[in-house]
């Protein structure tokens, strides 16, 4: 079967979240269904949902149903670099449904239902609105309201230096946005994680891998590229998501990359697609 009927994960029961969530949950006129998703990539018109899992809380009668997860088939390869971040790989999807087979199931437990997820408003409304897009099943996306727990978080949790005084160093941040008061305040949060967190590197080696690890997913520093199967990719204009490899070797596109070179591309970037015009492809790492 492609729903997952169990789940590794206990889930827990109203009365272990507390009289606030309770309270919450009383106070729903209609149910919400709390989602997640995983996709073969961050681009919600070319990408595909690969997987899905749907939690549905109502009052009426106050209870937290069990998750419902589906394995689904892209109809696409999935890169590598995606599959490095979930787990998930071309083979584990075989013999599963695509998501035009799903889509009335899907539909059943989002119709009529309120939205919450952490970020859900990033991508997976988006993924969701395309992937109900490519069916025969119709599901107004804009209808229900959303909770998203990040901006919540972001809200209530500033990711400035000032906050990260407060949370690491319990001081407040004077002479703000001064270089000299920056840098010292600086040295200080970094110092307060290395005693917060027992788990956290010592060694430049390995402080420096963990900073970069997020620009590590592109080719530039620009993040005009980024690496798709070990390849640059297009992360910007008309052909986000397509392989640089398959413009280059195509004489419209290629006649688009000299535009280019022409305009926007500067740095590595620009030296990216002139190796590309050149029959020479970058390869990660």
């Amino acid at each position: 079967m492609s729903e997952e009927t169990a789940t590794a994960t206990r889930v827990p029961q109203i009365k272990d979240l507390g009289p606030r969530f309770f309270e919450f949950v009383q106070s729903l006129d209609r149910p919400i269904v709390f989602l997640d998703i995983e996709a073969t990539g961050t681009d919600a018109m070319r990408d595909r949902i690969i997987e899905i899992s749907l939690l549905r809380v109502s009052s009426d009668p106050v209870a937290i149903e069990a998750p419902r997860t589906w394995r689904i088939d892209p109809k696409q390869r999935i890169p590598q670099e995606a599959s490095e971040i979930h787990g998930i790989y071309n083979e584990d999807l075989e013999g599963c449904p695509s998501f035009a087979e799903l889509a009335g199931e899907l539909a059943e437990l989002l119709r009529g239902a309120d939205l919450a997820g952490f970020a859900i408003g990033r991508l997976d409304i988006r993924l969701l609105k395309a992937e109900f897009g490519r069916t025969e099943v119709e599901l107004d996306l804009s209808a229900p309201r959303l909770v998203d727990s990040q901006v919540i978080f972001h809200s209530r949790e500033p990711r400035n230096l000032a906050a990260a005084v407060g949370f690491y160093c319990g001081e407040e941040l004077e002479g703000a946005h001064g270089a000299e008061a920056d840098t010292i305040a600086s040295l200080k949060v970094f110092a307060g994680q290395l005693a917060r967190y027992d788990d956290l590197p010592t060694g430049v080696r390995d402080l420096d891998e963990l900073s970069t690890a997020v620009n590590a997913a592109y080719v530039d520093d620009a993040r005009r590229f980024m690496w798709k199967d070990g390849e640059p990719a297009f992360n910007f204009g008309k052909l986000k998501g397509k392989p640089l490899r398959w413009a280059a070797g195509d004489p419209e596109h290629r006649a688009y990359l000299r535009r280019l070179l022409q305009g926007t591309l500067e740095g590595e970037a620009h030296d990216v697609v002139v190796e590309a015009l050149q029959g020479k492809i970058r390869r990660k790492g």
